[in-house]
């Protein structure tokens, strides 16, 4: 497999997940009784919600790293390695944010180490190759 195949797996996988996240904010309305467009409610609602949220926000960062990496770097390993970290560290983030948002610090350490290995893997990659050096393995 070549690098842009596994970041476009990882993508795949990536979006999968936030479906997941949003699917459970739609069974938690219908559980709680929140009606949309209201974002406040009972706190289970407003958990699955805040993972949603969350999840979004680490999508802005996660995606153009991951795909920096995949570009500039022709490591398939590390680029599999960290980006797979990201989506385990979220899945645990928002397990652990449905039971005990306090208890949600692993999982969310986890996915930034795989997003900023990968952000300053794709920057390494980039300066390398603007200045002509390039990467090769």
């Amino acid at each position: 497999m070549q690098p842009l195949d596994i970041a476009a797996l990882i993508t795949a996988a990536t979006i999968l997940l936030f479906q997941v996240v949003s699917f459970n904010v739609g069974r938690a309305r219908g559980k709680y009784g929140v009606q949309a467009p209201s974002t406040t409610g009972p706190e289970g609602f407003e958990r699955a919600f805040r993972v949603q949220m969350n999840t979004l926000e680490q999508l802005a960062f996660f995606l153009p790293a991951l795909w920096l990496f995949a570009i500039y770097m022709p490591y398939v390993w590390p680029l599999a390695g960290f980006g797979g970290l990201w989506i385990v560290g979220r899945i645990l983030y928002a397990q652990a944010y449905y039971k005990n948002p306090a208890k949600r610090t692993p999982g969310f350490v986890m996915a930034m180490f795989g997003a900023n290995a990968l952000l300053l893997g794709g920057i390494i990659g980039l300066v390398m190759d603007m200045s002509g050096a390039g990467v090769s393995l």
